[in-house]
Formats: structure tokens, C-alpha cells, sequence
């Protein structure tokens, strides 16, 4: 068999496979070999560990107090990571790259011997050419790949450590579209047209220059749109941009509802012949950050319902996987929410592929520190040498990305308090205009009105105020408020010229499934950020009625019940969407992981979830909480989330126990009733006709488990999974919501076990294992298909339960 082209054999576990490159980016994840230790002088052949990325090696350690990174960074192990993986190329005139979407931290890459280059930030992508290292045909190539996580704390919450987002081979011609070489504006919109300008970086690396026809289509739907084509030279070892204008008739605009995409295809030829093809998926939408009317979208008002998420997807750690981000998009949409924070750092690509597709406002935020340490070895420490280069990569990489409305070049900078803060904002504004002028620049500031030893329920006083000197300089297109919820009302007063965004808000905390006996006390915890935490509940628990707050946020419903009354207040991104590991506040160890989301680390909710599903959807919802297995007598506080009612009645084993409407500004109902044995059952009525019932039994002892999985059949693919609930049941099938019995899981066929969690932040056990404990009722355990198609059977037994089975079925 006779091929022609650039060819690599890619060494995979005990075989060598043959992949032709025919696409700019060829997937490299597959098949890397890795050792972790100091140095690889001390490393052996048997040391070396064969694997797929993404991978993380911090989520496979053990939970230490011992660990120098701390709770921040939920007292996992960092160290010191290698990965190397060979290949063999054949005769080529194409150039050759190779691009990490991020390694966790400080990373060098060589490829036979040479020394490619250094990437301390552990979140950005880069990229390096391996062409005039490459060894002769036929003969083997070598990339070695450290990643040094070793010098810690470096976070404030957890990083994990390694490669831990996806590899890409790029095979082009000497002639071809830089790395994030274009760049798509809609300047003008309107229902019957849009014009879309198009700049293209077209690199030439020949000897000698080249003329080339240039031509971008725009597609939609599989169907061409429009063109453009032009014809330029470029001279030799030139970077020249060519702009191209389109018009697009009727177009179909991006919303949160019908997040529309188009793609620009970009073909260079030479001499008739195709040389490049560059793909550019885009949206077309108009926006502004108005000072009366909040965030303004297609000409529509739109309040933003933002979360804050960080990086790590639980029981996974921080390796990326796109069907893990997609489920916990997919929860969050459910909530009603449309708009994601990207805390505090670069994310993943495929975030912001999926944030496009399922239609969610991004705010694109590049660092969590300046100049200014926050921990001792965090990126403050090569910011002078590195900030810029990690900047301009950052903007270039995102911007024609639809979902991304605005840029935070930073979050809680400790300068913001002083002229060097100032100083900074304003050349990172710079650098990021120079790139980008479409989107407004913030910085998560707290707060941006200050208010001298005030706490949450302090009255604000507009007159005693004092503003931080960022926020009052001037710099910024968006005045971005973390916390202080009770200056919001007055922003016009404090900021007439500059629209507003909560850019943090609430840090509320909860365990899920527990409850205090009196949910009707406001708690503060800890007592101040700075001042160790000697209260709580036992067992490091805290309450899911929503009733604790850090003192510097609020309860969910403090700030909301502001957000939702003034048009001007653009809209928030709550801390956090999900659990996170790391910053257990308001505890420290044993507690490993956080207590902010409004869905715990398993992906399970919150009760707090439904009170914005009621009011950020047009779902019909009533949730009672909390369940109902009580002792004989006990005062039990019933709280009802409802929507589209005027009233709710609640009843004990048939006996009403009240009417409840929600007056003025409420967002629930409550009543205190002694417990009783049997149903609790709430009815919602609108004008006096039901709208839903929901009922809850008292469940007896556990007696099995119930098995349900988010999907049954999946992708043989390498990468996909199903993440499958464990519900504790009694013997009538009901939920046991006291439950913590031990849960052990095998599989047979074609999966593996990749995760286990049950949300519980001090749960010590393995992510990794096949053993964990059910925390009130429930467990998680995350399977994933291997390339073969068939059948995956999940099977989990526990001592004094009857053993139970899923099937999950894997296809091409």
C-alpha cells in the first residue's frame, strides 16, 4: 500500500497505529506513558505507567492534613509529573505543531532531546512547532512532557496536576492560518442583515513569497450563506491580516434560548489547489451593558441568572471531559440558569464550545492574582514576566467564541485598593482592546463600595460610603461587585457612568440532605475570613434550608429578592453552580471540599435549587423539604419552593396543616408541625385549582439500592460515560433519606469504574475506588466505555442490602 503525505505511527499501549493527518488538529491524547518523581535519572522502565489523557494525578492521592496544599487545595498531593509519547513521521513539506490546552503548572516540553520551551500558568494554551526537530523518516520521535506542581500552596482552591486538558497535533502547510488566526465581529445587526467582518492572520513560512486566493464561506445549517474571496501575496516569513466583509441576509441571531451557530470556512489556495482549510464557528447577536436597563440582548432585556464554577468536576478531578462538562451545563440549565463565570482562571475549550451550543453568557476571566501573592508560589511570582504573552494568548484564543459577552481581567487583586491596581487595569485594558474592542473589561472587586466594618446586615448608608479606588477610576467598562448586595440598590448613585455586574454573589453553604432543627436563624459562618472557625455542627455539617451565609455574602434569597427588583442591576453569577474540592469554608480538615454549591460534588441538588427553578424558569415546580423520617413528636420546620400558585396546602397523613401564600417578597413558605409517621403531601393550587401534589412517605430500613442511570446507552469511544445515581430504598421502594450504608461497586464488560462520590465534603475515601459510603441516601459512581462496542453491567452489593444491577449499553 503506497501513501502519500505527512503520516505519523502513534505508539498506543502495545501496538503502533497508523493516522493519517487530514484535519488542522489531530487528536494526541491517546497513549502516553507516565512516571511520577523528582527526577527521571531515578525512573525505571517498569516505572512508567501507560495512559489516555486528560489526566490528573492529584485526584488519585490520598487526603492529607499533611499535604502542603492545604485545604485550598483539599489536602491532595502535587509533585512532580513526566509524560512522554513517540511517534514516526514520513517525508513531509508540511510544518508540524503540537498544542496543550493547559498543563498544570509549570511546564516544559522537549521533543528528541530539545528543549521546546517553559509555561508556568498552569491554565493557558500554547502551543510549539516540533518541524526542524523532527528525526528522519522512519526513525522514532520522543515528546517529554514536565509538569511541576510540586512548589505549593499555588492555588486557593484545587488545581490538580499534570496534562490535564487535551493534546492536538497540527499538520499544515508552509502557507496557512495562524494559531487562533481569525478574528469574527458583527458590527451591525439588525433583523434583515448582518455584516460580518473577518480578519485573518495568514502565516507563510516558504522561502519565497506566495500569492494565494483567499475565500471564506460562511455555512449554516449545512447550507452555504455567503462568500468572500481575496487575492494577496504575502512575502516570505510574513504575518500579514487580510480582512474580508460579508453580509448575512435574514440572519438567525444567538440567545440564551436558540444559541444559533454559523461557521466560516476559510480555504487559501494556491495555484487553484487548496492548501489550508480554517473552520470558525460564530454567532451573531448585538448586546450592550446598559445603565437603566441591565444587559441588553438582540434588543431584548435580559436579566443574567449566572453561577460561578470552577474547574474541577468532582469525583474526576480536573481532568477534562466533555461529557462531564456538558452534564453539569446541562443541571445548571435545568435551574434556569443562562449565564457561567469562569472562576478565576482560562477555561477548558470545550467549556466555551458547549457554553455556545447550549446558549449561556460567559464571563471570560484570565487571573485570580496580579502582582500580589495570594498564596506563596501562585502566579503572582512570574507575573511581570509572563502576564502579557498569557493575556493577548487568552483574548485570541476566546474571542470569537458567541457565549462571551464580557472579559474579567482579574478577581479579588489585592491592588485594587491603591494606584498600582489602577496602573495595572489599565494596561491589561490595553492589551485586551488591542485584540478586542466588541466586549466590555471588568474585574471582580470586593467590594467596589466599601463600607468600613460592615457586615451583611448592616443598613448601607449611601453617605458613608467610600469607593474602591479601581472601581472609582474610570478604567473599567463594567463595575463588577463581589458581594456587598446591600450597595446595590444604590450603584446609579455610586457609578452614574458605568453599568453594573455582580460578578460574585451569596456564598451560602449547605450539606446536602441535612437540616438544622430551626430553619428560621440566620447564621454567619465563620465569624470573619481571617479569624479560625470554632462553631458549627457536628460532623462539620451545615444546613441545606437555606439559612447560612459567609458574612461577607448572604443567604440565596438575600440577594436575590434584590437582584430581581431593579432593571438597572444587569444581573449575578452566584458562588458557586457546584461543590468544588478545596476551600472547605467555613471548616477546615476534615472537611476537604466546599459548601457553596447549589449542587454538591456529585452532581445531586440542593434544595436551594428549586427556589431558582421557580423563579428562573416556566417550569411548574413545587418542592417540599425537608424529608419526612423524624422521631415521634419532633418539631420538623416544612419549607415549600413553588411557582405559578397562589397557595400551598400541606397535609400529614390527610390532615391539612394550613394554607401557606408567599406575601411580599417571599420565595417560600413554611410551617412547623410535629412529626408523624406517614405521608407528607403538598398541593399547590392556582385560583383554586391544583397545579401539583408532591408527597413524601417515611421510609422504613434500607433494604436495596435503586440504580439510574443519566444515560443507558453511550459512545465506544474512549471518553464517554454514564453517571449513574445510587438511591437507598426501603422494601415499598421508597427513598431511605438517613441512609449511609457502605456501597461496593464492580463492573463487568466493556467500561471501567472512573469515579465514585456521594457529596459529602468530608468523606475521605477514594474518588478512584469501587467502594463508598451513601451519604443521606445517595451515591454516584461514574462509568466509562472503552472503544469496544457492547454491554456494561454495573453491579452494587452492600452489607445488609439486596444486591442490585444496571445495564449500560456502548456503540460506534
Amino acid at each position: 500500500m503506497i501513501l502519500s503525505g505527512l503520516f505519523l505511527f502513534i505508539s498506543c499501549a502495545d501496538k503502533q497505529d497508523l493516522l493519517q493527518i487530514s484535519e488542522r488538529n489531530i487528536p494526541f491524547s491517546d497513549g502516553w506513558s507516565f512516571y511520577l518523581g523528582d527526577s527521571l535519572k531515578a525512573a525505571q522502565s517498569k516505572d512508567w505507567r501507560k495512559l489516555d489523557l486528560p489526566h490528573d494525578w492529584s485526584i488519585e492521592g490520598a487526603f492529607s492534613q499533611d499535604n502542603p496544599a492545604d485545604l485550598g487545595g483539599g489536602y491532595l498531593p502535587g509533585g512532580m509529573g513526566w509524560y512522554k509519547k513517540s511517534f514516526k513521521t514520513e517525508s513531509t513539506n508540511k510544518q508540524l505543531f503540537i498544542q496543550f490546552d493547559g498543563v498544570y503548572m509549570d511546564s516544559d516540553v522537549w521533543i528528541n532531546g530539545h528543549f521546546l520551551g517553559n509555561r508556568p500558568n498552569g491554565y493557558i494554551s500554547f502551543e510549539y512547532e516540533l518541524t526542524p526537530f523532527l528525526n528522519p523518516e522512519g526513525e522514532t520521535n520522543e515528546i517529554l512532557v514536565k509538569a511541576n506542581n510540586s512548589n505549593q500552596p499555588n492555588s486557593r482552591w484545587y488545581s490538580g496536576s499534570g496534562i490535564y486538558r487535551n493534546v492536538w497535533l497540527k499538520s499544515l502547510d508552509k502557507l496557512h492560518v495562524a494559531s487562533w488566526g481569525t478574528y469574527i465581529t458583527t458590527p451591525e445587526v439588525s433583523q434583515e442583515s448582518a455584516r460580518v467582518a473577518l480578519e485573518i492572520k495568514v502565516a507563510n513560512q516558504y522561502k519565497e513569497s506566495k500569492t494565494a486566493t483567499i475565500t471564506t464561506t460562511i455555512i449554516h445549517g449545512g447550507q452555504e450563506v455567503t462568500s468572500n474571496t481575496s487575492e494577496v501575496t504575502i512575502n516570505q516569513n510574513e504575518n500579514k491580516n487580510i480582512s474580508q466583509d460579508l453580509t448575512v441576509e435574514k440572519p438567525k441571531l444567538w440567545s440564551v434560548d436558540q444559541p444559533t451557530l454559523y461557521t466560516a470556512v476559510t480555504d487559501i489556495k494556491v495555484d487553484g489547489a487548496v492548501v489550508d482549510t480554517y473552520k470558525t464557528p460564530f454567532g451573531i447577536r448585538s448586546f450592550q451593558f446598559d445603565l437603566e436597563r441591565g444587559f441588553i440582548l438582540n434588543g431584548g432585556q435580559v436579566k443574567i441568572k449566572g453561577v460561578c464554577m470552577h474547574h474541577d468536576l468532582g469525583p474526576l478531578g480536573a481532568a477534562i471531559n466533555y461529557r462531564a462538562i456538558e452534564r453539569q451545563l446541562q443541571i445548571m440549565k435545568e435551574m434556569g440558569v443562562n449565564g457561567i463565570r469562569t472562576a478565576h482562571n482560562p477555561p477548558t475549550p470545550e467549556l466555551l464550545d458547549l457554553c455556545d451550543q447550549m446558549g449561556f453568557i460567559v464571563m471570560d476571566e484570565s487571573f485570580d492574582m496580579w502582582n500580589n501573592n495570594k498564596t506563596e508560589h501562585d502566579y503572582a511570582t512570574v507575573w511581570k514576566k509572563w502576564h502579557k504573552k498569557d493575556l493577548e494568548d487568552f483574548i485570541t484564543r476566546d474571542r470569537n467564541h458567541p457565549s462571551i459577552f464580557m472579559w474579567s481581567v482579574g478577581n479579588e487583586i489585592q491592588e485594587q485598593w491603591n494606584e498600582q491596581g489602577v496602573a495595572t487595569a489599565k494596561e491589561l485594558k490595553a492589551i485586551v482592546q488591542s485584540l478586542d474592542t466588541t466586549r466590555p473589561i471588568t474585574v471582580a472587586m470586593n467590594p467596589p463600595v466599601n463600607m468600613p466594618n460592615a457586615d451583611v446586615t448592616t443598613q448601607f448608608d449611601v453617605e458613608k460610603a467610600s469607593l474602591n479606588p479601581l472601581a472609582a477610576s474610570g478604567v473599567l467598562d463594567l463595575i463588577g461587585y463581589n458581594y456587598a448586595h446591600n450597595t446595590f440598590p444604590y450603584h446609579q448613585q455610586n457609578f452614574p457612568n458605568t453599568p453594573f455586574i455582580a460578578t460574585e454573589t451569596t456564598s451560602g453553604l449547605q450539606t446536602r440532605g441535612y437540616y438544622d432543627a430551626k430553619s428560621d436563624t440566620l447564621k454567619r459562618w465563620p465569624v470573619r475570613w481571617d479569624i479560625p472557625f470554632d462553631g458549627g455542627n457536628p460532623g462539620n455539617t451545615v444546613s441545606a434550608y437555606d439559612q447560612v451565609s459567609t458574612p461577607w455574602g448572604s443567604t440565596h434569597e438575600e440577594t436575590w429578592k434584590i437582584m430581581k427588583k431593579y432593571d438597572f442591576l444587569s444581573g449575578l453569577y452566584i458562588w458557586t453552580g457546584f461543590d468544588y474540592i478545596g476551600e472547605p469554608t467555613p471548616y477546615v480538615w476534615p472537611s476537604r471540599s466546599s459548601y457553596f454549591g447549589i449542587v454538591d460534588l456529585a452532581g445531586f441538588p440542593k434544595d436551594v435549587y428549586y427556589m431558582y427553578q421557580s423563579e428562573w424558569t416556566d417550569k411548574d415546580v413545587l418542592h417540599i423539604f425537608p424529608h419526612w423520617n423524624y422521631t415521634e413528636g419532633d418539631s420538623v420546620d416544612i419549607w415549600a419552593y413553588y411557582n405559578h400558585a397562589d397557595e400551598v396546602e400541606l397535609f400529614v397523613n390527610g390532615t391539612s396543616k394550613g394554607i401557606k401564600k408567599k406575601e411580599g417578597d417571599d420565595l417560600h413558605v413554611m410551617w412547623r408541625v410535629p412529626f408523624e409517621e406517614g405521608t407528607l403531601k403538598a398541593v399547590s393550587r392556582k385560583d383554586g385549582q391544583v397545579v401539583l401534589e408532591k408527597d413524601i412517605k417515611t421510609a422504613g430500613e434500607p433494604a436495596t439500592v435503586k440504580l439510574t442511570a443519566d444515560r443507558t446507552s453511550i459512545s465506544a469511544d474512549g471518553k464517554d460515560l454514564s453517571f449513574i445515581t445510587v438511591d437507598v430504598v426501603d422494601a415499598e421502594g421508597n427513598f431511605v433519606p438517613t441512609a449511609q450504608n457502605q456501597l461496593n461497586f464492580s463492573i463487568e464488560g466493556e467500561g471501567a469504574i472512573v469515579g465514585v462520590a456521594n457529596g459529602d465534603p468530608t468523606n475521605h475515601e477514594s474518588f478512584k475506588g469501587t467502594s463508598h459510603k451513601a451519604l443521606n441516601g445517595k451515591c454516584l459512581v461514574v462509568v466509562q466505555a472503552t472503544k469496544k462496542e457492547g454491554e456494561i453491567k454495573i453491579n452494587v452489593s452492600s452489607d445488609g442490602l439486596k444486591d442490585a444491577s444496571i445495564l449500560v449499553t456502548t456503540k460506534k
